[in-house]
């Protein structure tokens, strides 16, 4: 592996070796770049350590004696990069050849741009709703509907109106793969270590935005997403622990019902850093 990668991949384990071997193999034609791996394991007890050691022994292994959530573990990895450009990545995935350099070539061309997302295709082939509006407790309430009663009232949330290929820039897109520039998250700060599991995600691409930074959804970038669900019981110990996430979230940026207000800070944010001589572009989205 080069002293000098050209960006890093931080992979998250926890009782993950039916998924860790397919996305590691996966990652040696995501990009023409040298890369550092960094797998973060919370703790596994089905091997997963041996496995990451034996389908990539030049990998730096974090090893956790327990479950310690998404972002502070994430947040580990993250701390371990030494190169300009951290991608995120879910292990149930598997990357197609080129889409983390699309993503990286995208942060080349828009310095302003500080965290970009993927194209996820999930394994009926559909493409998976990676890319939202910020989400507001309506929209919350409304998936716990029965899929037919809430999908019409979800189409503007979704951008489902948007055929998801080129480039946008959107609220956020999800944590299952996320190419961030290491520099920008050092201005802005690291994971919220507050939210075990969901939503750290999306409060880091608003924290960007709320500095005037942009956050793009690529959508010729394909990553292939099984997307495992950890929260299947509704009232297990980590569905509790998801929702505290959100309660957190809520309370940190100060809205519930409407998304507005947070897209007047978001533009005012935008508008400071024209006004101080950076260049860029505001973000392309109408007020929901």
């Amino acid at each position: 592996m080069s002293d000098t990668p050209g960006y890093a991949v931080v992979l998250l384990t926890w009782n993950s070796r039916r998924h860790v071997e397919a996305c590691l193999r996966s990652l040696p034609g995501a990009a023409d770049r040298p890369v550092q791996v960094i797998v973060v394991d919370n703790g596994s007890t089905d091997g997963t350590q041996e496995m990451v050691r034996a389908f990539a022994p030049s990998a730096e292994l974090i090893q956790n004696d327990r479950n310690r959530g998404v972002a502070p573990a994430r947040n580990q990895g993250l701390e371990a990069v030494r190169a300009p450009y951290g991608v995120l990545l879910d292990v149930d995935t598997i990357v197609e050849p080129g889409a983390l350099g699309q993503l990286l070539d995208h942060l080349d061309a828009e310095p302003d741009v500080a965290l970009c997302g993927s194209r996820l295709v999930l394994t009926d082939g559909s493409t998976q709703p990676s890319c939202q509006r910020f989400p507001t407790l309506r929209d919350k309430l409304v998936r716990q509907l029965p899929r037919r009663m809430g999908a019409g009232l979800l189409g503007d949330v979704e951008l489902r109106d948007w055929n998801h290929e080129g480039v946008r820039d959107v609220d956020y897109v999800v944590g299952a793969c996320q190419a961030i520039r290491m520099s920008l998250l050092r201005e802005v700060g690291w994971l919220d270590d507050a939210i075990f599991y969901g939503p750290e995600d999306v409060d880091l691409c608003l924290r960007f935005q709320l500095r005037g930074y942009r956050v793009s959804y690529v959508g010729d970038a394909v990553v292939r997403h099984e997307c495992q669900r950890v929260t299947r019981h509704r009232f297990d110990a980590l569905a509790w622990r998801h929702l505290a996430g959100l309660l957190h979230y809520y309370r940190k940026h100060g809205y519930l019902w409407s998304r507005a207000g947070l897209y007047r800070q978001v533009a005012a944010a935008a508008q400071r850093r024209t006004s101080e001589g950076h260049a860029g572009k505001g973000p392309l989205r109408s007020v929901g």
